[in-house]
């Protein structure tokens, strides 16, 4: 039978605490919110206000709303006002020892009854339950920040939490109008534990100085749609807040180096560069706590042109291939005015793809995105053929064969021999080496990678792959090409993955370690990601989408490239993809498509 929760307590008033304090007297629960001091207290009392007047004024709220939650808030100084409530929920600084004593004498002052409810979102339930004398009615419940927004809570029980304290709290984040997701207590739980390896591989790929804080922001954002790209959102939570978590994670999880924190991070730490809160973190903010971006040593200046780089004129666009990403290049340039020569490999091929472009802009037209002469003036500008020598005359071609390095490479090789000189020659590819294809060439100081997003007319990222054997001009009309197309580049050097799939991928790879070892569900492991992330897709719903033999092939080249042993393919990924369970497209992948 579930454990009835009437009244709770919450102790520590930061913005966590305070925002748990909100939904519990939203939700029309007595709420009695406790700090160690009077000022610590009003501190706590005015974040609580600020943020009930900030949804009034947003029309989120109604005043007489406001004025009755507020009313359900008692303040108290000192934990012995706890002594009758139903649960405590504690949110003080995430540090095992303050919550072991905290947990001791809640155990000493609240009714043999109560449930102790811990917010943790890295430590171990387990270890602050044993500080108690009533370990079985210790539980994690950890809300996500800001908690009157964030729809997930994860409910952690250890192995001797009572199954009717955890059916009492499942029941309470349904009156709180929240989706919970039951776990055990390890490392990290789930959100945290796919979230903080891909946030610390980010800073280590800025570390390195592979592209830039905005390109790897952005290119997170644009290319995933991602709420925040992972160096903004490491400022938000706090840098030294996710030292604490990687390092909490890395020594109770196995010691995976994904999780040890990179040494960037505790650079930052120590010289108090802490994110928003203190001004200052990957970016730089008008003053402590604000979300606002200000110009500093790294800001790229954007009043430059990219021409004024050097960058070479282009007028004449080849595009090479027949499947979807092809189609989709050709209608992109075509809409920005460049005259086009579309080749295909096959005599029968051309009319196929004229038919596909044609096919994407008569549905642009009826979503009224362009007119019907708009639609025929950007056909017009393409001419279609089968025959690579009418690539003889173009600026840049851009191939989007096979994902197969020989295909590319012979390709590269019969272009060298065509195209006239100062051509720029790109390759679509997500995975492969650009500089092979380079040097499969005689000008491989004219090659880059040009990576497009599927679909290619409404993914707004390119990311440009310089090899060590580009130019800059090369790169520089790349550059201003992608500019032309009204898409953002983001700029990277030339390894496995570039930058989305070399932060995705090993995301999702462990996302199927997590299943593999029945720590959770398909179902609630895609929970915690949309929910307590505010990713726009859990990441096996993405993989069905993607293939699972897509990301097999990309983790696999990750894992080649670095041998990291944290990056090798999840055996349940490929024992999926051998069984022919490649996702949405075949019909099965880690769910079933067949009845939908």
């Amino acid at each position: 039978m579930a454990r009835e929760i009437n009244t709770v307590g919450v102790v520590g008033l930061g913005t966590m605490g305070a925002g748990i304090v909100e939904v519990f007297a939203r939700n029309g629960i007595d709420v009695l919110a406790v700090e160690i001091s009077d000022a610590a207290l009003e501190r706590g009392r005015a974040v609580l206000v600020g943020s009930t007047d900030r949804a009034v004024a947003k029309g989120k709220l109604a005043p007489a709303d406001r004025d009755a939650l507020l009313g359900r808030v008692s303040f108290e100084v000192g934990l012995a006002a706890l002594r009758d409530v139903d649960l405590v929920v504690e949110a003080v600084p995430e540090r095992l020892d303050l919550k072991q004593r905290l947990f001791a004498e809640l155990d000493r002052v609240c009714k043999p009854s109560a449930i102790l409810a811990t917010n943790t979102s890295s430590l171990s339930v387990t270890d602050i339950s044993v500080a108690t004398q009533r370990p079985d009615q210790v539980i994690g419940i950890h809300f996500f920040n800001p908690a009157p927004v964030m729809k997930l809570v994860e409910v952690v029980r250890t192995v001797v939490t009572a199954p009717e304290v955890v059916a009492g709290v499942e029941a309470l984040c349904g009156r709180l109008g929240k989706v919970d997701v039951t776990i055990n207590d390890r490392a990290g739980f789930i959100a945290n534990a796919l979230l903080f390896g891909y946030l610390n591989q980010a800073v280590t790929m800025y570390e390195a100085r592979y592209a830039s804080r905005e390109d790897i922001d952005a290119a997170m954002k644009l290319g995933c749609g991602l709420p925040m790209g992972p160096l903004a959102l490491l400022d938000l939570i706090g840098l030294d807040t996710a030292y604490e978590v990687l390092d909490t994670m890395y020594r109770r999880g196995g010691r995976d180096r994904r999780h040890a924190p990179a040494p960037l991070i505790k650079q930052m730490v120590t010289a108090g560069l802490l994110g928003r809160k203190s001004g200052r973190g990957f970016y730089t903010y008008a003053k402590p706590g604000s979300p606002a971006l200000v110009p500093d040593e790294h800001t790229p200046n954007a009043t430059v042109p990219a021409a004024a780089d050097g960058a070479r004129g282009i007028a004449k666009v080849g595009v090479v291939g027949s499947g979807t990403m092809a189609t989709g290049i050709i209608e992109v340039f075509a809409k920005a005015g460049y005259e086009v020569v579309s080749v295909t490999r096959d005599a029968e091929k051309p009319e196929h793809v004229r038919e596909a472009v044609k096919g994407s802009l008569d549905k642009a037209v009826v979503r009224g995105e362009l007119t019907e002469a708009e639609r025929d003036a950007t056909l017009d500008r393409v001419n279609w053929s089968a025959t690579l020598e009418h690539l003889a005359d173009v600026d840049l071609v851009v191939e989007a064969v096979a994902e197969e390095l020989s295909v590319k490479q012979d390709l590269f090789a019969t272009l060298d021999e065509i195209c006239k000189p100062g051509v720029l020659l790109a390759t679509t590819t997500s995975s492969l080496p650009v500089i092979k294809c380079a040097m499969a060439t005689q000008r491989p100081a004219d090659v880059v990678g040009l990576h497009f997003f599927n679909p290619a007319p409404a993914m707004p990222l390119v990311e440009v792959v310089h090899t060590i054997r580009t130019s800059p001009e090369a790169l520089a009309t790349a550059r201003a090409v992608v500019a032309a197309l009204g898409r953002t580049g983001v700029v990277c050097a030339d390894r496995a993955g570039f930058v989305v799939n070399a932060l995705l991928f090993p995301y999702l790879n462990d996302a199927v370690r997590m299943l593999e070892a029945s720590y959770s569900t398909v179902d609630d492991i895609d929970h915690a990601m949309k929910l307590g992330c505010g990713y726009p897709m859990g990441p096996f719903e993405l993989l069905d989408a993607v293939g699972l033999d897509v990301a097999l092939a990309s983790q696999r080249e990750l894992y080649r490239e670095v041998r990291e042993p944290g990056l090798a393919p999840a055996p349940l990924l490929e024992h999926l993809v051998t069984a022919g369970y490649l996702g949405r497209e075949a019909g099965r992948g880690f769910r079933d498509h067949t009845a939908r």
